[in-house]
């Protein structure tokens, strides 16, 4: 089988076999590899190269997707999978598992800070969000008992920072500042506790 090349947009390598169309590589790798244009390869060595191709594809989506923000290890899978055959997925998420760019329990940690001070999210809303972007239920549990905390306490701090002047407003300002603090998923009767403790007018008293 006869390998050929062609240039593509950018940085793009087309890989031919016997003026077919095959895969697409990159420039650096094309180089790193240094086989000539019209080889005559194998259909062992097609298949080992095609190998290489995939499984650098998928690092290189790798290093992309955790350059913009951090991943649980279930979260990267998923995405690579999207890209890159299973094999070359896994063995890109080896190499950030070794390299430390993957750490399930460090991300939980920041996670759970993120959400509980910077969008106010509730305990359970918390835990649903960590679950649903693949973070395993011990890991999740471990940081709720290290993380404590008082949801009514967190409701009254949330109510003073965003919703006092609203929650004064009358009957509806008050059933607008419950229904946005119950889509961060509090309970009604910590909400209930938290707007009684909150509310300056007598009428406001559920």
């Amino acid at each position: 089988m006869i390998l050929t090349h062609q240039r593509g947009r950018g940085n793009k390598i087309h890989l031919l076999l016997d003026d077919e169309y095959k895969i697409t590589t990159d420039v650096d790798f094309w180089s790193e590899i240094n086989i000539a244009d019209k080889s005559d390869i194998s259909e062992e060595e097609w298949e080992n190269l095609v190998t290489e191709i995939n499984g650098r594809k998928a690092l290189n989506k790798a290093y992309d997707l955790l350059s913009r923000r951090a991943h649980s290890e279930k979260e990267l899978r998923q995405k690579l999978l999207k890209c890159s055959d299973e094999e070359s997925a896994d063995n890109a998420i080896k190499r950030m598992l070794e390299l430390g760019y993957l750490n399930d329990e460090q991300y939980a940690e920041d996670l759970f800070l993120h959400l509980l001070n910077n969008k106010h999210f509730s305990v359970l809303h918390i835990k649903q969000e960590m679950l649903r972007r693949g973070i395993s239920r011990d890991i999740i549990d471990s940081i709720l008992l290290e993380n404590q905390t008082d949801e009514v306490s967190s409701i009254i701090e949330i109510i003073n920072k965003k919703y006092l002047v609203k929650l004064n407003s009358g009957k509806d300002g008050r059933d607008k500042v419950f229904a946005a603090l119950a889509r961060k998923g509090f309970s009604y009767s910590d909400i209930k506790s938290a707007i009684n403790s909150v509310s300056t007018e007598e009428n406001n008293e559920f």
